[in-house]
């Protein structure tokens, strides 16, 4: 016999975004059912890096940013627990002159959006983390982010929301979707079926799939960041630190272990759900790693692993409303940058949901701006393989044509 679920909002997707949203809607007094073919929080929210990164991102995320920031300071408050959330900041390193011009620029843009970020020189450098590599020619440094452990932030959310009276249907994968009249109508592989008012697109890497269906698409290209972790080790290191040319990235967390990450980014598969690494993308890793804390040296690695994120040519998110749906709204495409900013996300669609507006700025990440072609970001050339960023159909052009 199916069930017949009536909701005000249905959200595909239950990873940070769609968990987020689900959060803030029940806390606004909306009726909400939260929606994963899997486990929630076990795609890119729940396998990323853990940097909730200011400095460094595109201007035009940073007021959403900054709101995102506001709600990650009260993380116990909203969830109930810290989620090993903690401020040690960051550091973007450079290993050569050209390197830190890069940060400088970087650094004035992040002032002119309200992010204090200080240039340091190699002699301030040292003098402050003496571990750091004769190779660093300088860095620019941010105290004011901060790292959370991403294994446990989403399903923490999740749960924060179903204590409010969201509906959380794990396991539950929507086979067909639709807009009848007013309402949007769900089937699901389960004995079960969706009726709401709005619909919201969290779907990550699988985003477009829901987006075409309604008219609209965007040219996502599904990968994997190689990433691993070592033994544990005494603690030293302290900020979260990522090279310029993005070789390598590496925090450790208080249990002793470093993490680690690293471009170029591999190919996943979103169709087989894997994400593999290749042994030789670890070990070049490392070979960085060793390179910037020569302490490192002899280190050894316990677990590899990846997850499936979806990539859009400008290397920038879709968010927003949709251009041919009313009641329809979409976040996906985070490109590897989203675990900062899902709350702001998730108070943000809220908003748009509650209020029918919002004072966040969101033309940059619009989806209508891939009707045609799509001059690519400089980034994908550091952050992808030949191989990997060939798969994407891109040309050599740095174009792309949605078909």
């Amino acid at each position: 016999m199916t069930t017949r679920l009536r909701t005000e909002v249905a959200i595909i997707g239950g990873g940070l975004m769609g968990s987020w949203t689900a959060y803030f809607l029940r806390r606004r007094g909306l009726s909400v059912a939260l929606i994963d073919k899997g486990e929630i929080g076990a795609q890119s929210s729940g396998v990323n890096f853990g940097n909730l990164r200011l400095q460094g991102r595109h201007p035009g995320q940073i007021p959403l940013a900054l709101r995102a920031d506001a709600v990650w300071d009260r993380i116990v408050e909203h969830l109930g627990e810290a989620c090993e959330f903690e401020r040690g900041g960051h550091l973007y390193l450079a290993f050569d002159e050209a390197q830190m011009a890069k940060l400088g620029h970087m650094a004035e843009d992040m002032f002119r959006c309200g992010v204090p970020v200080k240039l340091l020189g190699a002699a301030g450098l040292r003098a402050r983390w003496p571990w750091l590599g004769a190779g660093v020619a300088g860095a620019s440094w941010s105290a004011r982010d901060a790292t959370a452990n991403p294994r446990l932030v989403t399903p923490a959310v999740a749960r924060a929301a179903r204590r409010l009276g969201a509906e959380i249907l794990s396991g539950t994968r929507v086979s067909a979707f639709a807009k009848d009249g007013e309402r949007f109508r769900l089937a699901t592989d389960r004995d079960l079926e969706i009726e709401s008012d709005a619909l919201v697109n969290t779907a990550g890497a699988w985003g477009p799939q829901i987006a075409t269906v309604f008219g609209e698409s965007a040219p996502v290209f599904a990968a994997g960041p190689p990433q691993f972790v070592t033994e544990p080790l005494p603690y030293f290191i302290g900020p979260s630190v990522q090279a310029a040319d993005g070789r390598v990235i590496f925090r450790q967390v208080r249990r002793g272990n470093v993490v680690v990450a690293g471009y170029p980014r591999g190919a996943s598969d979103p169709v087989a759900n894997r994400a593999p690494v290749d042994p030789a993308r670890t070990l070049a890793a490392m070979q960085s790693l060793v390179e910037a804390v020569p302490r490192l040296a002899g280190t050894s690695v316990i677990r590899v692993w990846s997850g499936i994120e979806g990539y859009l040519p400008d290397m920038l998110p879709v968010i927003g409303v949709s251009r041919t749906t009313r009641g329809l709204l979409h976040a996906f495409g985070f490109c590897g940058h989203g675990f900062q900013l899902g709350p702001g996300v998730g108070l943000t669609l809220a908003e748009l949901l509650v209020d029918g507006g919002t004072s966040i700025p969101l033309s940059d990440f619009d989806i209508g701006r891939f009707a045609g072609e799509v001059a690519h970001d400089e980034r994908l050339s550091r952050e992808f393989d030949s191989a990997s960023l060939a798969a994407t159909g891109w040309s050599a052009a740095g174009k792309a044509t949605l078909p």
